[in-house]
Formats: structure tokens, sequence, C-alpha cells
């Protein structure tokens, strides 16, 4: 599978940006962040592969009923076990899942859509990258961390940038 690397790439970059934070700003409300701390996005990204992992065992994937680990926001140390077993369990054979979606109240804003495990790790991989990019606002909010360039940035962006570049 070829998703791996560029999703084990996207958890380390996010790993080193935590590790650099003090207890203090991975948990502090960010007004640019419409008070939601950088722990809280770290969060959001982790629990959607955690509920992707459990969605493949029972073959329907819903997010909405993803369980929300205050942990993960609160303690960085426990953040980063979490992004290890995340990564460590990111490698499975593809197969198909049923994505359950809600977009509103009531049966009629409910959907099931066909799906699979990859699709549905591309989906994560694109959603990583916009909560990074997110993580990078709060970061230089309440940081001097030097953030590496390409974090939370798209991979198509970054080939766009190198091209115009030459």
């Amino acid at each position: 599978m070829q998703l791996k690397e560029p999703i084990s790439n996207l958890l380390e970059q996010l790993q080193y940006v935590i590790d650099e934070l003090s207890p203090l700003q991975y948990t502090q409300p960010v007004k640019l962040l419409s008070q939601s701390s950088i722990g809280q996005h770290t969060r959001h990204i982790l629990e959607f592969f955690i509920e992707l992992n459990k969605g493949y065992e029972t073959g329907m994937v819903d997010y909405d009923k993803r369980v929300r680990n205050k942990a993960i926001e609160a303690d960085k140390d426990f953040a980063v076990t979490t992004i290890r077993q995340v990564e460590a369990n990111v490698q499975k054979p593809d197969k198909e899942l049923l994505l359950q979606a809600e977009y509103g109240e009531g049966e009629a804003h409910s959907a099931q859509v066909f799906s699979n495990y990859y699709r549905e790790l591309v989906y994560n991989l694109e959603h990583t990258v916009h909560h990074m990019a997110l993580i990078r606002i709060g970061v230089n909010a309440v940081s001097d961390v030097v953030i590496p360039d390409e974090f939370g940035v798209a991979a198509s962006t970054l080939k766009y940038r190198k091209a115009c570049a030459q």
C-alpha cells in the first residue's frame, strides 16, 4: 500500500511539532482558532484514524460517533503515544466498508455510502493536512517553534510550488 509512507510522514511531522511545544502551549485556547487548542485539533485528527480502524473491524465507519478522548487533547505525551499507535495500525489490506454520514437531524439527513479502506485512508490523509494547517496557525500564535515548510501543506501544493520555483 502506497499510503502508509505519506501518512507516516504526516504523523511524524505532527509528533515533531507537539514535542517542541510546552504542555501549556499544547492545551491553551487560541483566539485565531475560535478558542480551540492545538491539542483539540490533534485529538480530532487522531480520532478519525481510530474510528477508521474500529470501522475496519466492523465494516461500518461512522466518524460522527467517534469517542472523544479528552486525554489526547490534554496530555501531549499521551497524544504522542496515540500517534505511534495510529501509525502502527495503518497498514491493512483494502476492503469494502460502509460510511455512515449524518448531515442534519433525522433519517432524511442520514446516508450510508459504499467506500473502502484505502479511500478512507486518503480522506484521513487530506483531513490531517487540513487540521495541520490549522495547527500551524495555532503554533505560530502561541510559540516560537520553527515549523517545517511542508507542515500542513497538501502534496499537490508542494508539487506546484516546486514546479513554479524551477
